[in-house]
């Protein structure tokens, strides 16, 4: 089974070098990985040059400073070097008359939009509006929307994310089980959580799994239950109830957005 990583950070001023990411990689079986930019960082060279260097395995998605005037200038300029998506925040404004000009901006380039934030604005009307103005824009939705652990039903705030699969240019993100669930007061032999909220469930019952795709968010994954057992923990669920389901949750799914 091909395993795509659409999640991991690297860098030299924070967080830890590509080689750390290749290591991982290796050890997991995991063939290829798109690389997102740490926020706060305009300057991508180290990512494409890491992409360069092995040429298929990475796809990059780049970061501009979207307060700028010249930003639609500067991703063009990325995405000339390699870059195939940029991070954008999903309350990312331009500034000037068109206050959505990064986002079609990045239309019009072809690009992927990683769209990160908080719950609530993944749940505003805004954003669906901004969904509903770019159909031809793929909008990879972070991290379950930005759940936490100790979440509780109804999930009023994480449904009206779900609500966004509609629209056929939406996809999420599922990282390991450690971003949604508590850690275990005791820690048995057997790697487990003692409860996990059925927020992935109720994602891949919204997306369906070929809108759904596996990220690790290393390094910061190191903190919770780490690499391994972040991907075991999603290729390995209960409700990815076929061989195809998992399939496209850990590497089909990716290969279908991110150009590698």
């Amino acid at each position: 089974m091909l395993i795509v990583d659409t999640h991991c950070h690297a860098g030299l001023n924070w967080f830890e070098p590509i080689e750390m990411l290749l290591r991982q990689m290796e050890l997991n079986g995991v063939e290829k990985a798109t690389l997102v930019q740490h926020r706060g960082a305009y300057d991508n060279s180290y990512l494409i040059e890491a992409a360069k260097k092995h040429p298929g395995k990475f796809a990059v998605v780049a970061i501009v400073d979207v307060s700028k005037a010249d930003a639609g200038k500067a991703l063009e300029g990325w995405a000339r070097k390699g870059a195939v998506g940029v991070r954008l925040n999903a309350s990312d404004r331009s500034p000037g008359k068109d206050l959505l000009a990064i986002w079609k901006k990045a239309s019009e380039l072809g690009l992927t939009v990683s769209v990160s934030g908080q719950t609530a604005p993944y749940a505003s009307e805004e954003f669906e509006g901004l969904v509903v103005s770019m159909p031809k824009l793929p909008m990879v939705i972070e991290h379950l929307g930005n759940m936490k652990p100790g979440e509780k039903a109804p999930y009023s705030t994480y449904k009206r994310i779900l609500s966004l699969a509609k629209y056929s240019n939406t996809y999420i993100k599922v990282g390991g089980l450690g971003e949604i669930s508590e850690r275990p007061p005791v820690l048995t032999p057997e790697f487990g959580f003692d409860y996990t909220p059925p927020l992935v469930d109720m994602a891949l019952e919204a997306f369906g799994p070929k809108r759904v795709m596996w990220g690790s968010d290393y390094p910061p994954v190191s903190n919770r239950e780490g690499y391994g057992n972040a991907l075991a923990g999603i290729r390995d669920y209960p409700a990815l109830k076929s061989k195809s389901d998992r399939e496209w949750v850990m590497g089909k799914a990716a290969m279908e957005v991110w150009r590698f």
